[in-house]
């Protein structure tokens, strides 16, 4: 990903977050990458397809610990 494209990411940080504990996704050119927030961390990337299944296996509680 070239800087033009991390320049056209759209970043939401999520609704349970406190000051110290933050992640925020980054939806853009096909793919979606993560990322601590508030930092200039790198950030993870994965497929649309990648995050989808993520998410399906979130919502059917197989990460509760």
């Amino acid at each position: 990903m070239t800087s033009d494209d991390s320049e056209r990411v759209t970043w939401r940080i999520g609704s349970f977050c406190d000051t110290s504990a933050c992640v925020e996704v980054g939806f853009g050119a096909g793919e979606v990458r993560v990322r601590r927030a508030r930092t200039d961390g790198p950030d993870v990337v994965f497929s649309k397809e990648e995050w989808a299944a993520f998410l399906q296996s979130a919502k059917a509680g197989e990460f509760d610990l």
